[in-house]
């Protein structure tokens, strides 16, 4: 008896660390004043009071104090066929694992939601269907009343008609009312917007487009604004007829203004056949003499000395006559003085002519008052020229303007005082300088007072223009070697670089041809 005692009360303890509930067999249980609730693993089996054994020390006797913890309840999920393609395979959980109905559960798929899913894409399906079906009517539709108003726009042809706002009679009432008519019997202008939209996304053709456009602009224009429409035109036109009729005046005075303008302006003389002598072509000798002339190895030599002027032209300054060059002082000086060698080479071929040089004119006007006759009054000595200069029939003054060439002719058998300016510049302060100086040379050298007033001031427009900024000079000694022969100025700006060679062979030779 003793072991069967010591026995059982190693089972009660073991039975009292597994549950809460000591066993019913030990002497020393007691019922507890406080029941301890517990729950079971099966959730149909009600909590029920047991007996607790006396509060121990032991760490048994500790853990038993407390209840045991809740177990946490199983959810059975829809469970989807891992190894099937449709959505409506599902998996349910054995039943034994829950009790109660599906709802109560509220963790179980619902078996109508596979039923109603699919009746409602049939649903969507059989609308789509409909619908499609219900657009190809309406396109069909559609296509037959378009024809049908065109049709009756073309036949009736009182919408014309209505939107004629240029009569000037009172339109008939009942005509009025007939077009108006009309006009409402078309659709609106949104019925015509979204059936041509409709047509344009089912691909119709073009005309169903031009169509409705005409239709549009028919419909822009309301019937019952007729009136006002044709009161607002009127007025317009009537604020505009003034201004029409003043600007028509105006033009017809400017074309009055131009037309006189023109008759002024001298006409061009009619081009004449160029002469052969002044474009002779240059020999391959004299090429290859002027090539010599230009190379960097003669730049410091003297090539030419000109007797009668004593001016020395060095290779330096003959590179003024290379391409885009300007043209110095030294080099225009000798070939103008050449040019009246010529003249008396052959008197009977060329004009009786005198060639200031380009420091004549400076002096002229170097006085306080811009004008000094007494500085240059020995310049023009029988003694010195050997000629009288009141006999010449051209006297030619280089000018000079800083950076620019031109050319002034007293032209004496003409009875004129030129100007001539690449540039078509005109300054009449220059030709009346020098008509001054000639007034005072012919009253020193002759004692005669002459009288230029009736002589004209001419600035010379129809002429060889420049159309660079570095040939002004070659045009300027050009100017009066062809005034010089009696011809007309018969060159232009693509004869330069061939009159730069000519010129500078003829330095080199010391004689103009």
């Amino acid at each position: 008896m003793g072991a069967l005692a010591r026995n059982r009360t190693r089972i009660d303890e073991c039975l009292t660390s597994n549950c809460t509930q000591p066993s019913p067999f030990s002497p020393n249980s007691r019922i507890s004043k406080r029941p301890r609730l517990f729950s079971s693993f099966s959730s149909s089996s009600p909590p029920t009071q047991t007996p607790t054994r006396p509060v121990s020390n032991s760490a048994v006797a500790r853990v038993s104090r407390y209840p045991a913890a809740q177990p946490l309840r199983r959810v059975l999920a829809p469970c989807p066929g891992k190894f099937s393609s449709s959505l409506s395979r599902v998996v349910y959980a054995p039943e034994e694992h829950y009790s109660g109905d599906d709802e109560a559960m509220g963790n179980v798929l619902d078996r109508n939601l596979l039923s109603r899913y699919n009746n409602a894409k049939k649903e969507a399906l059989a609308t789509i269907l409909s619908r499609n079906k219900e657009k190809e009517k309406e396109v069909i539709r559609l296509d037959e009343e378009e024809d049908e108003q065109q049709n009756r726009v073309s036949d009736d042809s009182s919408i014309e008609e209505v939107v004629d706002l240029g009569e000037d009679d009172e339109p008939d009432v009942q005509e009025l009312e007939r077009k108006t008519a009309v006009v409402k019997q078309q659709p609106s202008a949104s019925s015509v917007a979204s059936d041509f939209t409709t047509l344009t996304m089912n691909g119709s053709s073009l005309r169903v487009e031009e169509s409705a456009e005409k239709m549009r602009e028919l419909l822009s224009l309301d019937p019952e604004d007729l009136p006002r429409y044709k009161k607002m035109i009127e007025e317009l036109e009537r604020q505009r007829a003034p201004k029409l009729k003043q600007l028509g005046f105006e033009i017809q005075v400017t074309e009055s203004k131009r037309a006189l303008f023109e008759s002024l302006r001298p006409k061009k003389k009619p081009v004449e056949e160029a002469p052969l002598e002044p474009f002779i072509p240059l020999k391959e000798e004299e090429k290859a003499v002027v090539d010599r002339a230009f190379s960097p190895a003669n730049r410091r030599k003297i090539l030419v000395t000109h007797e009668n002027s004593n001016i020395q032209i060095t290779g330096e300054l003959l590179q003024c006559l290379r391409p885009c060059a300007w043209l110095n002082d030294e080099v225009i000086n000798v070939y103008l003085e050449l040019l009246k060698e010529r003249e008396k080479r052959d008197p009977k071929k060329f004009l009786k002519c005198h060639f200031f040089n380009t420091f004549f004119y400076k002096k002229l006007i170097g006085g306080r008052s811009g004008y000094d006759y007494k500085a240059v009054r020995r310049w023009t000595t029988q003694r010195k020229l050997g000629y009288s200069l009141i006999d010449c029939d051209k006297i030619f003054v280089p000018i000079h303007k800083e950076i620019h060439w031109c050319l002034a002719v007293i032209n004496k058998a003409d009875q004129k005082f030129q100007y001539l300016d690449s540039l078509r510049g005109r300054d009449t302060k220059v030709m009346q300088l020098l008509a001054k100086y000639y007034v005072d040379e012919v009253k020193d050298k002759s004692g005669k007072d002459i009288d230029v007033s009736s002589w004209k001031f001419e600035c010379i427009e129809d002429l060889p223009e420049q159309e660079n900024g570095f040939d002004c000079g070659v045009f300027m000694i050009k100017y009066a070697d062809f005034y010089s022969r009696g011809l007309d100025l018969c060159f232009h700006q693509k004869h330069m670089p061939y009159f730069r060679l000519r010129t500078a062979k003829e330095v080199l030779q010391l004689r103009a041809d």
